[in-house]
Formats: structure tokens, sequence, C-alpha cells
């Protein structure tokens, strides 16, 4: 009867330590329960939310006043989203047979596919085979970091269950496909597709789409621009693989296979490079509207006012600019701008802002000294003060105090019309009208026109010759001289039609803006007219002959003292362009280059191409006016210095006829602008 005693007693003895031991088992369990629970919780509590739209960064669209893709404008992630709809079928089916074949039947997480891809893995020695579905790659890639972290791979797979709770699978892969990389800086496949085949996405055939599903599991690897054989054989794979799944037969495999993949060329040199200019000037328009975040992320379709045949011949034009030296920040000097302008609407139809990769635009942003071509103000002031193209001045020695205007060859003409006296750009004359009708008459007249820079110190004399105390931009001097090939309406500059965003909603729209506030009555018709045929003149019989394009044209040469600037800015009826060109540091002089030599050359060459779609018509007379005709005139006296100009202007036969005449009268202009600036106390380089 002790027995069972004893042996009680010795169970007793004998289950101590096995009890602790499964209290410690317990307690084992019941911490890494806590831990497990206690980071998913932890990987919960940071997961983050996904919302009714997934709104990946998108790059925004840039196109010409036709509606031609100009370029894209985009931060780190260059992407042009597609509606799925628009996405071949083949294509659909190449990355779920490369990526996920049980993409329609798992519910974000495939528990299939990562058994299935651990024992490839086992077997195969390596990470053959990944177990991620389609879901968890969107998750990772619109939501989490790259890195790969037990704490990532939880939220992955929580991420990836609450996007197919809230998405369809239709949906799912459509953001899949608008979300990942692949390669060569192209994000979605819509910009993938034309990165490598220069296609939209319903253009590709079946191998295209075989190699861009192939892309995403490493797309530098396997892009063709990198490793043409590994991109040709992982595009076999996924044939394969469609095959294996039943998307395509074992025939379309072959035949895929035996197929030209018809490659793009890859783009050794920046095709943007004649529109930086425009585009750089309209992002500025829009980010300062906008923000940065809308135009490099939003997706927003910007259609412009640029003429992409007028913006590449404008920048063809500009090529004629001398290569004297590079300066210390290695561009080369001179630099140059162009702008041109329709004068009846404001639309910006062009603009080049310089050469170089520099980011500096001098059609908007350099202020320069503009010479005689600031000349035209003070005689469309003089046709407002009840005088004609036909008036008469006395071209004669004149002094204003210390200072005595002079020209170029140190004589004088006598009586000279205004005409006569705007095309050969004599100085005398320009200083006693402004006298008469006053500096301030014309400052006004000035502003009226668009231009911004002038101070109150320009209210002297000196103006009359161009000498102001900071200058004009290009821009600004083409939108000013529009108003005279506009009937004497200025009209606002405009660069931008019409602004969408990424669903197609107007944000801006050009048409419905109130245009009148963009325009203001300058001049009667008739004084525009009357202005426009002296300026005829110049390129006529004046300095600015160079410019000569077969068709009725108008417009100014201007030469600062010493060659440091130099314009021409002129229009036909329909069309007005500035050129401008000379060094950045505003104190080297450009040698024997004046406005009527390389600008008329570069103003020239562009328009010859900018109007040859242009009807041939003259500008049209004002209803009730009669043509101006001269009177009996004696033919003003030759300038002393016509021999020696016109050997000066063998030198530049290569830019311009050789019957030109040069623009010698401007060398006065700028003596005269000198003393002019000594006497006023002013400055007049360049701010």
């Amino acid at each position: 009867m002790y027995t069972p005693r004893r042996r009680a007693k010795h169970a007793k003895k004998s289950s101590g330590p096995m009890h602790r031991l499964r209290l410690l088992i317990i307690l084992c369990v019941v911490v890494i329960a806590g831990l497990t629970f206690g980071y998913i919780f932890a990987a919960y509590q940071s997961l983050p939310t996904v919302g009714n739209n997934m709104r990946p960064a998108v790059s925004s669209q840039v196109f010409d006043i036709h509606g031609r893709l100009v370029t894209t404008l985009h931060s780190d992630q260059n992407r042009l989203p597609i509606d799925i709809n628009k996405v071949p079928q083949h294509l659909q089916n190449a990355f779920i047979a490369a990526e996920d074949n049980r993409f329609y039947d798992h519910i974000g997480i495939d528990p299939i596919g990562i058994g299935r891809a651990i024992v490839t893995n086992i077997t195969s020695g390596g990470i053959a085979q990944g177990g991620s579905t389609i879901t968890q790659q969107l998750a990772k890639n619109a939501f989490l970091s790259q890195e790969q972290t037990l704490k990532r791979k939880i939220q992955e797979a929580m991420l990836a269950l609450e996007i197919e709770r809230k998405y369809s699978k239709k949906e799912i892969l459509e953001m899949y496909m608008n979300q990942i990389y692949f390669g060569q800086g192209a994000y979605g496949i819509q910009t993938a597709a034309r990165t490598y085949f220069d296609k939209d996405v319903d253009q590709l055939n079946l191998k295209q789409c075989a190699m861009l599903a192939g892309l995403p599991k490493s797309p530098n690897y396997y892009s063709p621009f990198n490793n043409l054989e590994e991109a040709k054989k992982r595009t076999n794979t996924v044939l394969d693989q469609m095959v294996k799944y039943g998307y395509i037969s074992q025939d379309e495999c072959t035949e895929a296979k035996n197929a030209d993949l018809e490659l793009t060329q890859m783009k050794q040199t920046d095709d943007n490079a004649d529109t930086a200019s425009f585009v750089d000037y309209v992002s500025q328009l829009v980010a300062s509207k906008y923000g940065d975040d809308a135009l490099y992320k939003e997706g927003l379709k910007i259609y412009t006012t640029m003429d992409l045949e007028k913006q590449r011949a404008a920048a063809e034009a500009l090529r004629q600019l001398p290569d004297n030296y590079k300066d210390e920040n290695g561009l080369t000097q001179p630099q140059g701008a162009l702008v041109s302008i329709d004068p009846r609407n404001g639309h910006i139809l062009a603009m080049v802002g310089g050469r170089g990769q520099d980011s500096f635009n001098r059609a908007t942003m350099a202020v320069r000294q503009p010479g005689s071509a600031f000349k035209p103000f003070v005689y469309m002031t003089a046709l407002q003060h009840d005088m004609s193209p036909y008036s008469t001045m006395e071209d004669k020695a004149i002094s204003y105090g210390s200072w005595s205007p002079q020209n170029s060859d140190m004589t004088f003409r006598g009586k000279i019309s205004l005409a006569d006296a705007l095309a050969l750009s004599v100085n005398t004359v320009a200083v006693q009208l402004a006298d008469e009708v006053g500096p301030s008459n014309i400052i006004a007249n000035v502003k009226k026109m668009g231009i911004t820079t002038m101070e109150k110190d320009d209210d002297n004399l000196a103006m009359a010759l161009g000498g102001l105390t900071r200058g004009v931009t290009p821009l600004e001097m083409a939108s000013a001289y529009g108003t005279f090939a506009n009937r004497g309406v200025h009209v606002k500059p405009v660069a931008i039609v019409k602004i969408l965003d990424r669903n197609g909603n107007v944000l801006e729209n050009e048409s419905t803006l109130n245009q009148d506030k963009n325009k203001t009555q300058v001049m009667s018709e008739k004084e525009a007219y009357e202005m426009t045929y002296m300026l005829e003149g110049v390129i006529d019989h004046g300095t600015g002959t160079g410019a000569a394009i077969g068709r009725p044209a108008a417009g100014k040469t201007g030469t600062t003292d010493n060659n440091v600037d130099a314009w021409f800015v002129g229009y036909t009826p329909t069309i007005v362009t500035a050129v401008w060109i000379g060094d950045d540091s505003g104190s080297h002089s450009l040698g024997e280059v004046y406005g009527g030599t390389i600008p008329a050359a570069i103003w020239r060459d562009y328009m010859t191409v900018a109007t040859q779609d242009e009807s041939y018509e003259g500008f049209a007379i004002p209803a009730g006016m009669e043509p101006i005709a001269p009177p009996p005139k004696e033919e003003p006296k030759p300038k002393a210095d016509d021999k020696k100009d016109a050997a000066k202007d063998k030198g530049n036969k290569s830019r311009e006829p050789a019957a030109q005449n040069d623009e010698s009268s401007d060398t006065g202009e700028r003596a005269a602008e000198e003393r002019a600036v000594q006497q006023a106390a002013r400055n007049n380089k360049e701010e």
C-alpha cells in the first residue's frame, strides 16, 4: 500500500523540472507573440493611408500652337499615365505572365506563389524567383521605400490587402503599369514605349510588349540600350511564359522571337536645346502661378504660343553669331537673343535667349542699352505732335549746355525730312525732336508700349539716342515695335494659350480671358502707318538694307558706344522680331559689328523662313488716308565716309549683301551718346 505513495512522490519530484520547462516555453511563446504583435502593430501604426485615388507624380507636357508636343517637364520621375483601356491586351498579359501569373486569383498576397518561390530558390541555390505579387509591387512603389526589411515586407503585405479591398484588378493593373520604373529615366508604360520605341503603347507589337514586361525585374540590366543581348534573352523568356500560361500560341511566340525589336535610336544630344529658352520662360510663368509641384508632378498640359518651325528657324539664325572667345564660365561670347511676336494678339512665336548650356534667358532678362533702336519712339511722339514723315528739320550744329550732338561724318545735311533723318539715323534731328516734344511724353508712350525698365532719370535728351539709365530687354523691344505693326494698338506678350490639369479640366484659357485689358491704343492708325512708312525706309535705303527680305518690312538698327550692343528690331504686318547681340559682361566691344550687319542678317534669315507661308501683303493704309507720297526734294548730301563704310561692308560679305549701306551714322550716334551721357552724368552701360 506504500508503493503508490512512493510512486506519487517520485512522480511529483520528477514533474518539477518538466513543469518549469513547460512554463518557460509558454512564456517564450507569449513573449515572442507579444513582440511579434507589437512589431506588426508598430508597422500598422506607421502604415501609409491608401486613399481613394493613388496619384503618382506625373510629367507635365508642353505643346506648341499647333498642338505638337515640344517637351515634358518632370522632377525625378518622368511619367505619362495612360488609361488601361488603351493598353493592348498582349501587353497586359505579358506583365501577368512575367510578374504574377495568379494575379486574378489571389487577394493581394499569394501564399502559393510565395511557397513556389521558396522551393525554386532552395533548389536553384540562390534567389531565382520572387514572391511579390503585382499588388505588392504596386504597394512598394507607391507608398514604401526600397529597403529590404521585415517591417517593410509586413507593410507591403498589409497595403496589398488594403489595395485589393479598395480597387478592382483592372484598376490595380493600370496603376501598376503607370507607376513602375522601366529604366532610362522612364516611369510608367507610356513613357517607356516612347523611350524605347518612340511609339504610344497602342502601337506596340507582341515582341515589344514582351520586352517592356521583362524590364521591371531589373530595368537597367535588361535595358536594350545598356545590354541588348540580355534584353533579347529576357524578352524570349517572357514570350515563353506567355505560351506557358496560355496567352499566345507557340507559333505566335516563334514569330515574335524572329521579329525585329525596332528600337528607336538612343538620343545622344538634347533635342530640346532649340526650344529651351521658350520652355524655361513658360515654366517660370506656370510655376509662379501654380507652384513647382503642379508644374513637375501634376501632369499639366500646357499649350503655348510657340510655333515649332519658327522656333527652330530662330535658333538656326542665331548660330551666325561669331565665336570671339569663351568667358570665365565657359560660355562662347558674344551672346545673343531673338524674340518674335504676332503683333495682332501678342503671341510669342519664337524665343531664343542665348547659346550654350546656361539658364540665363537674355530674351527676357538681359537689360541692355538700345542705341538708335530707341529712336522710333522719339519719332512716333513727334507724329503725335502734328508732324509728318515729310516735316523737315535742320540737320545742323546744336548745343545743350556743353553738349553738342554730332553725326558720324562731323558734317550736317541741312534741311532734311523726318523720314530721311530716321532712315539715315541722324543724331541731331532725333535730339531736336526730343527737345521739342518733351522727353517725358516719349517716356509715357514707351511705357504704354510695354517697356517697363524706364527710370525717372531717363527724362532727358540723352534718351533720344538710346542712352538709358538701365536699358531694355529684347522681349519688350519686340512688343513695343509691335504697336507700329498693329495700327497703333499695343498687345501684351502672351506665351500660354491654355492649361489643362491631369484630368483634362481647364485651368486657364486665353480665349476666355478679358482680351481688352491686354490692349492699349497708344497712337492712331494714321500715326502708326506713318511710323511704319518711315521705318520701311530704313530697310529700303537706310542703315538696315541688310535686313531686306523681298517683301514689305520695316525696322530699325541700333548700336551702342564702343559697339558693345547691336540691335535690329523690325516687322511685317504679322510678325515683329527683335534681335540683340552683345557680350554678357557689357564691357567687350563687338568690333566691326553694327546693328546693320550681323543683327540685321540674323533678322533677315529668320524672317525669311518665318514669313514663307504668309501671304505677300503690304502694310494696310488706314481708311480715308491717301498713300504717303514724298514731295519733290533734293537728295540728302552724301556722307563723307561712304567709301570707307563700303569697305567695311565688304568685310561682312559673308553675312550681308555686298550692296547694303552700312550703319555708319550709328558711329556718330555712339559718340554723341557718350557726350550726352557725360553731360547728363548718367550711366550708359548695362546694369
